[in-house]
């Protein structure tokens, strides 16, 4: 963030909804049991269970690639992943203060993972593949107390790291072709490794369990086994299972208290084992492979995090899910209100588009359509119809309650329709394509047909913004041009030039005027009689300008781009009121609802964002 925007006022975010469930043993949950912890971009989020509230820790430059809880709770330690040639920081948040207690930073381009000691003297930390060292560093004052790399050659690849359960001087690392156990001389401030054996195996390790006792621990494997060590002599005690392996790798451990073993695999099967065979005998299925595992000491579920974005959770008696938390997995390309409520939004991405409830960022409808991207959507003004555009050239019509398919209109758009509004009448769409044309259409129950077609774009259409009353609408595209359509007569009115490929645009309410932006980073106000440039703002220090939108009363608008700022603009003078920081992708979209209670905005990393809005709007223009 710039200098000139350190006096700014900061937008109040209410809720995130997001997940990065690639991150590996990424959801863990607090000795307290009652908040999940887990990262998000550039976010680290408390989730309190049983209030549905959010709490977070952002500090990171870029995005969170590791995260672990203390034994007791007090501290949670957090890496990122950068850029090579560039630090990687590692956090240790007090958690009763939400403060950062050490920013400790040594290892290079990605912190790989990392684990606390039992007592909380120590933090290991593991560098990734242009790092390849182990660090261990004193909690208390926040230094480095010795280090070594953590293989024997630069080719093999160390994965995972965990400490023992009573031992704050032995740890156990393992990856692609090396399991360790290490001891930490407090004396000489040296770590010494010991490489266990396992015969002529050959594993990558995904993931590491130790017993509560530290006699054994278990190591699960790419290959779809798990390796049972002895700790104490660093041989390999017994494998398996031997001929039912997971399917896609062992990616997730937990020991259980009757002394099976919960496993998860990266077919989303999550199992319990027997420890004699490592064979199931109770099984769930969910959607996208398992990453972590958080399992409370007392109560009846636990809580499930898999690499498809989304939590559940599992009942320990009869081991049925439920979807505990759900978000995209893909980038988000649009976000809608239904005409006249603020309760309800809607969202696209690769494969669907889902429906929230605003308040609790509750999933409340997903609609799939599989192997294409939706790239609009619209709700019509009765509310009655979720109208999207798709990558492969149709656009589909849904009802908002159940997403059952109302209408699909074949072949739209030969390159794809890549934009879409939905007129006041509930019955004309215009919709734009990726070979530039501007197509309006009739639909009705059971029927549609082509009104208009057409064509002065040279590249696609990125954006339509219809006029209050249905007689104009404006289309931005990636040629440099933005062009006023007369929807009565179907002709051109007006086109205005920049040097810039446009991705949004916006009516003023009164219908006089239009701003634009794009990849010059400019937002640019034009008189829609004339086609002259009225204003033109400076909308960003670094990258485009992708989301835009404006209040009905007209006195405010919104912007998002590649700099992962949401700002609050006055339309009059100009000027940024408020800034949103939380995004860590670009932002792809923003909305201000109906009724000025809040904002919307989504990102390139899948993440929806609600902020509350701080111009609420003037009586009677809600």
């Amino acid at each position: 963030m710039s200098e000139e925007m350190d006096d700014i006022t900061l937008l109040e975010l209410d809720a995130v909804i997001g997940f990065n469930g690639h991150v590996v043993s990424g959801l863990i949950l607090h000795p307290d049991e009652a908040h999940l912890i887990y990262p998000l971009g550039c976010t680290v989020i408390q989730r309190n269970i049983q209030r549905n509230t959010q709490e977070f820790l952002s500090e990171h430059t870029n995005n969170v690639s590791c995260v672990a809880v203390s034994k007791s709770g007090r501290y949670v330690a957090s890496g990122q992943a950068t850029l090579i040639g560039f630090k990687a920081d590692v956090i240790i948040w007090d958690n009763s203060k939400k403060e950062i207690h050490a920013k400790l930073i040594l290892h290079k381009a990605k912190v790989e993972d990392m684990d606390f000691s039992p007592n909380e003297k120590f933090l290991a930390t593991l560098g990734g593949q242009d790092d390849g060292s182990i660090v261990v560093w004193n909690i208390e004052r926040g230094d480095a107390l010795c280090g070594s790399p953590a293989a024997v050659h630069s080719g093999i690849l160390c994965l995972r790291l965990r400490f023992s359960n009573l031992s704050d001087n032995i740890f156990i690392s393992a990856g692609n072709g090396t399991i360790r156990v290490w001891e930490i001389d407090l004396a000489r401030r040296k770590v010494q490794a010991t490489e266990c054996q396992i015969g002529q195996l050959r594993r990558v390790v995904k993931c590491i369990e130790v017993s509560p006792d530290d006699n054994f621990f278990y190591c699960g494997t790419s290959s779809g086994d798990i390796l049972k060590m002895n700790l104490r002599t660093k041989l390999l005690n017994v494998y398996g299972p031997l001929k039912d392996k997971f399917t896609q790798g062992v990616s997730a451990l937990k020991l259980l208290k009757s002394g099976d073993i919960l496993v998860g695999s990266g077919d989303g099967l999550v199992s319990v084992c027997k420890e004699v065979n490592f064979s199931a005998f109770l099984t769930v299925q969910l959607e996208g492979g398992v990453t972590s595992f958080a399992l409370p000491r007392k109560g009846h579920q636990l809580y499930v995090g898999t690499n498809a974005c989304n939590i559940y959770s599992v009942r320990d008696d009869d081991f049925s899910k439920e979807l505990f938390c759900s978000s995209h997995s893909y980038p988000v390309s649009a976000v809608a209100f239904p005409y006249g409520t603020s309760e309800l939004f809607a969202t696209c991405s690769r494969n669907d588009i889902r429906v929230w409830h605003t308040d609790t960022s509750r999933e409340l409808l997903r609609i799939v359509v599989p192997n294409v991207t939706c790239n609009a959507l619209d709700f019509t003004m009765d509310g009655r119809c979720i109208v999207s555009a798709w990558s492969d050239g149709q656009i589909r019509g849904f009802t908002p309650e159940t997403g059952k398919l109302m209408f699909i209109i074949d072949n739209a758009h030969c390159q794809g329709a890549t934009a879409m509004a939905c007129c006041k009448d509930c019955r004309t769409v215009v919709s734009g394509g990726g070979e530039g044309q501007l197509r309006v259409w009739d639909v009705q129950p059971g029927s549609y047909r082509l009104i208009e077609s057409m064509k002065e774009h040279k590249s696609a259409i990125t954006c339509i913004a219809l006029k209050s009353d249905d007689t104009e609408c404006v289309s931005a595209s990636a040629d440099g041009a933005c062009i006023v359509w007369d929807l009565l007569g179907y002709v051109r009115k007006q086109m205005v030039l920049a040097n810039s490929m446009f991705k949004c645009v916006c009516y003023h309410p009164d219908g006089h005027q239009i701003i634009t932006s794009g990849t010059d980073r400019k937002i640019a106000y034009w008189e829609v009689s004339d086609g002259v440039i009225v204003r033109d703002l400076e909308g960003s220090l670094t990258g485009s300008i992708n989301a835009m939108d404006i209040s009905q009363d007209g006195r405010y608008f919104v912007t998002g781009g590649d700099d992962r700022l949401l700002k609050v603009w006055t339309y009059t003078r100009g000027e940024v009121t408020h800034v949103g920081l939380g995004h860590s992708g670009s932002i792809s979209t923003a909305r201000i609802c109906s009724t000025g209670r809040c904002v919307i905005s989504t990102s390139q990393d899948g993440a929806v964002l609600r902020w509350r809005f701080p111009h609420p709007p003037r009586p009677g223009t809600a």
